[in-house]
């Protein structure tokens, strides 16, 4: 094993794999400022996860916050030029409520976005580096995808009410049938549609099996091209080593008002949550006054500090003890013939009390021995 793979945290280590990866296939690194104008973010901010924003005044006056978002920024940056397609990478801290804790935390995030002139090739390398970041996190990932288009049309076509559908998109993420079947009778859906919804709600698995599932429920109730185009885009990931890592899965779901095409959510095992998630979101654009198409997706490397907690629980894998008599000259040999393999090691005048490590030796005339004293 390298060194760095033992000295380094999951989340550093994933940082160097997937800068190396984007930039391989052209995205370019974008840095911004830790914070923005306060407005920009207010004038946006059905698309934040939180709209609990630090803020701060500048020595001007103006109001500004300390970023909880990258995307929204890129966006802000780039411009609306045909033919062109902007493809940058970021490694940023963004600043948001905790969940868990509910306190402000500072979240490190590395992501991508592709947007401009967008066409079916830049959704299958995007969902393809989504693919290859969970597989250098942990090779036994799985991308679960879905398609926006598709949970809409079903939605809009069942005829009910604004409140009715966000309702049953609460549901369909929930993976709730009961209710949502519940609410399709309240509301006199047609039992053709009520049973499609109920299709996507249950329907979970590997593309070459959920497609024709999918295509014999919504056969005659929505346009085909949305699952058309989430059929194309599977279909790019038939024989390669990523296409055990695709599941469809209907509960991932997105902001109707941002979120039009693709969606996906990550996992790896040993994490409860999702680790990365992106999709399409043409209309945040447009809410912009933007023409472009635009999709990425965000690995919270933060929730990969679950997977140092069931690391080994070593500090270091050598101690090595030494005394005046020893040579500063022979340490130094000793020290690095020991970390020749890649192995860590640490050179102490005295046993040291509170660091865990593999093995305890001394150096006496220039001879490393196993220290009599290691339990």
């Amino acid at each position: 094993m390298n060194i760095n793979d033992r000295v380094l945290r999951q989340e550093e280590r994933a940082i160097f794999s997937l800068r190396s990866l984007y930039g391989r296939y052209g995205y370019a690194l974008y840095k911004m400022s830790k914070f923005e104008e306060y407005e920009f973010y207010i004038r946006n901010k059905d698309f934040l996860l939180s709209d609990a924003i630090i803020t701060f005044n500048d020595p001007g006056g103006k109001l500004l916050a300390l970023k909880p978002d990258v995307t929204l920024s890129i966006i802000r940056q780039t411009g609306d030029l045909p033919g062109r397609v902007h493809k940058v990478y970021y490694n940023e801290n963004v600043y948001r409520v905790s969940k868990g804790t509910g306190s402000y935390k500072e979240i490190m995030q590395v992501g991508l976005e592709c947007i401009g002139d967008i066409d079916r090739y830049h959704t299958c390398e995007v969902l393809m580096l989504a693919a290859e970041s969970l597989r250098t996190i942990a090779p036994e990932g799985v991308l679960d995808v879905s398609h926006q288009g598709v949970i809409t049309a079903l939605l809009e076509a069942s005829g009910v009410s604004a409140e009715a559908q966000q309702a049953l998109l609460t549901y369909m993420g929930e993976k709730n049938a009961h209710e949502a079947a519940r609410l399709c009778a309240e509301e006199g859906v047609a039992p053709a549609l009520a049973e499609a919804l109920n299709t996507l709600i249950t329907t979970y698995g590997a593309p070459q099996t959920v497609l024709p599932v999918l295509r014999k429920a919504l056969a005659g109730l929505v346009d085909d091209a949305p699952l058309n185009e989430l059929a194309q885009v599977m279909e790019a990931f038939a024989g390669t080593p990523l296409e055990g890592m695709l599941r469809l899965d209907f509960s991932v779901t997105g902001n109707r008002k941002y979120y039009n095409g693709l969606v996906f959510k990550g996992f790896v095992p040993g994490i409860p949550e999702s680790v990365l998630s992106g999709g399409r979101y043409d209309p945040l654009l447009r809410g912009m006054g933007r023409t472009a198409g635009a999709l990425g997706f965000a690995v919270y490397l933060d929730r990969l500090e679950m997977l140092d907690a069931t690391a080994e629980p070593y500090d270091v894998d050598t101690v090595l003890l030494y005394d005046d008599s020893t040579s500063p000259a022979a340490l130094c040999k000793a020290v690095q013939t020991l970390a020749a393999d890649g192995t860590t090691v640490v050179a102490r005048r005295h046993k040291p009390e509170k660091m865990t490590y593999r093995r305890l030796l001394t150096i006496r005339e220039g001879e490393v021995t196993a220290d009599e004293t290691d339990a």
